[in-house]
Parts: structure tokens; sequence; C-alpha cells
């Protein structure tokens, strides 16, 4: 409700105080010009109401207020109707300030393009991009579309999308996004998702079904709201009855029904729950979390177990070297030995020896010869050295001598859960030891939920036995199960979910069922794939496991203020029927003390719109879309 409507109100009401004792009959018009401004829409509403059955708050205040101009109390109903639409007003605005931040996403992907088709550069209407266009970004652009990088160098800053503090760097084969911004070089990027798919696309998808889908505490206040609002106009109409019956006037006792009408009204009640929820989805959302729907807010702040995949999610997803153990010559030269003939391998576990060797400052010569054979290794000559890089079988096989000693080393490195690699010049020069390593962030996020109370931290993994235990160890988890598949993960949440409510992070298409079958699923980071985004309840943009734990202080703040709402109202409904009923009120205090309690549940719940935890590592994470104050309305920067 716009706030003209309550202003007209106040000022017909003021002015009919003032000419009442002079001129009657003008301050008669003058008080129905205020109920006409305060209550008109309230009518519609209540109209709309009835025509499908239904009895709700604004029929209750209307009554009352055309009850006391009944009684000649035209300023006390005013100030009814003024009061009442002045808290819809405030109420209308509030909640729109979250909707209006969440719709300014919108702004993030610019209006047009400039793409390249058939050789030539066009300027289009982003709307218009196709998947296989090829769009050209320039420094300080946004992006218009997700696609991959195809020519050209540069860094992008993904907080709008991700959350990532920093610049990330791109080039050729890099995945961006839409809605993100390039820094420094120009850009050639190949569009892989339409429009409407795009990541950008998604959020905003996932936020409107967030805000637009309702609690299961605030569907059990509507249910119950209908039978109340009956129950409380039969309850006035018994009360004047019996005042009546006990010699009450009869206008007295119409006035006090009036009155019971409207204290008991449970407006306060109504709001306190969407009020609440709304804002701690916007302020999650600001911060990288996004909830699909209000329920899951409130599911999640009674999870007790919290379940973990383990590659991609407690880990980074790809192998590290992690060992160099040298047996003849130092470190250096058989990480550089191994990776001059990797350089021709396109296999993870060469990448990774490669980078490595790069990270280190080492100059890699080019092999004489090169030659992979798929799951083993590769040999090949550098400097004129035969050299052999693989598994101990492949060298073996190559008359490579793996001694007793060796073996007891790579037995040691797989019971780690590491991949070791073998190097060999006629005899084993030394072992690299790969292995998928931990999110920087994933023992700070695992001690946060221990201080939270997660009574039961678990990790499920496709990912062999050693490799989850190496990484469960660490960590301090209460279980490690590896060697699971997706139907073997789904069961075992079940079994989980016998003592309480379980919550689900993953990121791959194996996740999914997993995901659907927990109380909560949640998927990790805008890059997650499409079967996991889908699935999961909430998703963290981003790869940062402590958006996780922030949005569980989160969802526990909500469930507390909710609380705090629903006792707060109920108090004052019941404090005000017991005045009413024991001495008398008069209606303009019932009024007061009505919306009153209104407008504080409002703002109680508004405060999640700024709510940061002590201590909490999620909050100390920026923003993912900082909030800007211009001309007193809230933007997203």
């Amino acid at each position: 409700m716009p706030a003209a409507p309550p202003v007209f109100c106040a000022l017909f009401l003021a002015a009919g105080r003032l000419v009442e004792p002079h001129a009657p009959t003008v301050a008669l018009g003058l008080y129905v010009c205020a109920y006409i401004a305060g209550g008109t829409a309230t009518a519609v509403v209540t109209w709309l109401s009835l025509r499908v059955g239904r009895v709700d708050v604004n029929f209750l205040m209307l009554v009352a207020a055309l009850g006391a101009a009944y009684l000649g109390a035209w300023t006390e109903g005013g100030i009814l109707l003024f009061l009442f639409s002045l808290s819809n007003a405030l109420e209308f605005h509030v909640l729109g300030r979250t909707r209006r931040a969440i719709r300014s996403l919108m702004a993030l992907r610019p209006p047009e393009a400039l793409v390249r088709r058939d050789g030539l550069e066009a300027t289009v209407p982003a709307d218009t991009l196709r998947v296989g266009d090829v769009i050209i970004v320039r420094p300080a652009e946004r992006l218009p579309a997700d696609g991959v990088v195809v020519r050209g160098e540069s860094s992008i800053d993904q907080s709008p999308i991700t959350g990532e503090s920093l610049p990330v760097t791109v080039s050729v084969g890099a995945l961006v996004f839409a809605g993100t911004i390039n820094q420094r070089g120009s850009l050639d990027v190949e569009v892989t998702k339409g429009p409407q798919d795009t990541t950008l696309a998604r959020i905003i998808a996932l936020v409107e079904q967030a805000q637009a889908a309702q609690v299961p505490a605030q569907r059990l206040i509507d249910r119950f709201g209908q039978v109340y609002a009956l129950a409380v106009i039969l309850a006035s109409a018994a009360t004047c009855g019996v005042l009546v019956g006990l010699g009450t006037p009869g206008a007295v006792a119409f006035y006090r029904a009036i009155t019971l009408l409207v204290v008991a009204s449970p407006c306060a009640i109504v709001i306190s729950t969407p009020a609440t929820v709304l804002s701690a989805i916007a302020n999650a959302a600001r911060r990288g979390v996004l909830f699909k729907g209000g329920a899951f807010l409130e599911k999640l702040a009674s999870v007790n177990t919290v379940v973990f995949d383990k590659t991609g999610t407690l880990t980074v997803g790809r192998p590290a070297v992690t060992d160099v153990i040298a047996f003849a010559g130092d470190e250096t030269a058989v990480l550089a030995t191994a990776a001059a003939l990797e350089q021709r391998s396109e296999h993870a576990l060469a990448d990774a020896i490669v980078a490595a060797c790069r990270s280190r400052g080492l100059t890699l010569p080019l092999p004489e010869a090169a030659e992979a054979v798929t799951g083993r290794g590769i040999r090949g000559s550098v400097g004129g050295r035969r050299v052999v890089v693989g598994s101990e079988r492949f060298l073996a096989e190559e008359g490579v001598e793996v001694t007793d000693d060796h073996r007891r080393i790579l037995t040691r490195l797989r019971g780690q859960g590491k991949t070791p690699i073998l190097v060999g010049e006629g005899r084993v020069q030394g072992i690299i030891a790969l292995a998928d390593t931990l999110r920087p962030q994933a023992a700070a996020t695992v001690q946060e939920l221990r201080t939270l109370g997660i009574s039961r931290i678990v990790v499920l993994s496709g990912d062999h036995a050693q490799a989850v235990a190496a990484i469960a160890g660490p960590l301090g988890l209460d279980d490690a199960r590896g060697d699971l598949l997706p139907e073997q993960k789904v069961e075992a949440i079940r079994a989980l979910a016998a003592g309480g409510g379980v919550a689900m992070i993953g990121d791959g298409v194996n996740d999914a069922p997993a995901l659907a079958e927990a109380s909560v699923g949640i998927a990790l980071g805008a890059a997650s794939t499409d079967a996991a985004m889908e699935t999961a309840d909430v998703v963290l943009m981003g790869d940062d496991l402590q958006r996780f734990a922030y949005a569980l202080r989160l969802s526990r703040q909500a469930r507390r203020v909710v609380a705090q709402n629903l006792i707060f109202a109920a108090s004052v409904i019941v404090a005000l029927i017991v005045i009413v009923l024991a001495t008398g009120l008069r209606l303009a205090f019932g009024v007061v003390g009505h919306e009153g309690s209104t407008v504080v549940v409002v703002f109680n719940g508004l405060r999640l719109l700024r709510f940061r935890c002590a201590g909490c590592a999620g909050c100390a994470l920026p923003p993912t879309w900082p909030v800007v104050r211009r001309r007193g309305e809230l933007r997203l920067g």
C-alpha cells in the first residue's frame, strides 16, 4: 500500500477535529473523507476475500471502523483506519525493500552485447544472444552471458556471482558468468547458455521462488487465521449480548464489543513470519546463500547432522602434488624430469605435476620424444636420457626395478589416500605423490559446525575408502564412508535421518539423489552441476564452505525472531483482551496497542537484513552484492 492513503486519512481526521466544535456538518464530511482515504484499500481487499469465502483481518478492521462510526465515535474509527493503513503501508515498504534489493540483480546483466556473427560485429539486445554466438567484452564491461573464453586473457571480478573477493584470472577455455565484470584485457567469449539459463538468471529465479513460497509456520497461521477471524466475530457478538443481558446499556456493550474486535485481531501474528523470513532470505542472498523457499530456512535451523560429499566439496576437486621423494639427485630434479615428459600428456595428474613445477619457478626442457600409454604412464627421452614416469607396474614392464623399500613407501602413501607416481631412468629416481587436497576453509567450517552444536558430521563419497579416510582423519569427522554408489548414499542419508534433520552438501551429478533425500540439500558453488543446483534446496554461490555455517546461524536466528514475534504478538492480544473484558478500554488505546504491536514485529523481523554473528567466519566474507543507500532507497551496487 502506498504512503498517500494514511497521510490523507490523518489530514482529514485532524481537520475534522479542528472544525467539529464550530461546524459539525463540515466535520462529519471530513470524517467521511478520512474513512474513504484510510479504508478504501481495506474495503477492496475485504470484498475480494469475501467473494472467495474468506474472512480475514481486513474484514475485522472494517467492521470495527464502521461500528465506531455507527456509535458516533468517528475520531476513534478514523484513528483505527489511519493506523491500520499506516501499518499496511509500512509493511508494504519494508518488505518491498527486500524484494527491490533482489530484483535489482537484474541490473547486473547489461542490456546489450557486442557480438561477432559471420565475421561482422554488431550490437544486439542481450536477450537475443544464442548459444554459439561469440561476444566481445571490453575492459570495465559486464559480461552479458555465460560462456567460455575463446580468445584473450583478463581478470574477472566474479564477486556478484560466486562471492570470490579477489579477481579471477581467465584465459582461453575458462568459464565466465553473466553479470561479472571484465577488468583488464578484451575477451572473446563463446556463449554456452541462453539468456534464461545463465547462472545469474537462475539466481534471480531461485530468489523469486523463495519469496513466493510460504514456510510451514506461515501456512499454518493462514489456515488458522480464517477460523480465528470467525471466532473473534462470534466472541465479540457474544460479549455484546452478555453485557446487554447483564444490564449494560446497548451502546456501551456494542462499543466494548467493537473494541474487543480490534484488539483480538491477529494482524501482528499474521505478519510476524513473512517479515522475518523475507528479511533472512534477502540477507542470505547478499552473502551468496540462496534459499529456494522459507521452508528450507526453517528446516535448516533444525538440522543436527551434516553430510559432506568429498570430491569438490571438502576437497578442491583436482589433484595436487603433496610429496616428492628423491632416491637419486634432489627433489627438484625428480620433479623437473617428470614434468618435462608430462607436458606431452593430457592426464589430470600430468597437469598437476607440471603446475607444481611451474609454481616453483622451474624451467622445463622439451622432451625429444614422448609416448603416453593410457592408464599406465608415459615414456620418452629428455636431454638424451630415457625416462619412464607412471605406475609401479608400468615401470616394471619398462625394465625399471622396483625394490621392497620402494614398495613400502608406495604402500604408506596409498594408505594416506595419495596416488604415487614413480620416475625412473634405468632405476627409480624418485616418487611423486598426488592427492585431492582439502579446501582451505574445510577445517574452520567443521570447527564452526561443532561450535554450533552439530552432533554428527559425516563424509559420504564414491572415492575409494582410503582416500576418504585420509580426508576425514585431519578434520575429525564422526564417520567416513567410501566406495559408495549414488543409491548407497541415499540409503545412508535415510539411516542418518532417523536421528534428526540432515543437511547434505555436494556439487556433482552423483550427489543429486542424496541432496533430494536429505532434509535440506545444499549445492556448493555457482559452477555446481545443473543437476545439483536444480535438486538442492539451498545454493552456496562461490566455493567457500564457510557460507554454510553462516546460513546455519542465520536460519537459527530467524527461528528465534519468529518465536519472539509470535510470543510478543500473542501476549499483546491476550493482555488487551483481558483489559477490555475486565475494565473496558477506549477504542483509540486498543487501536494503538494493536497496531503498535504489528509495527514492532515487522521491525523486529527486519533486523535480519543486517544480521551478522560475532566470530562467524561467514560474516567476515564480503557481501556478494554490496548494499548501497541512495536517497533513502536500498539498492545493490
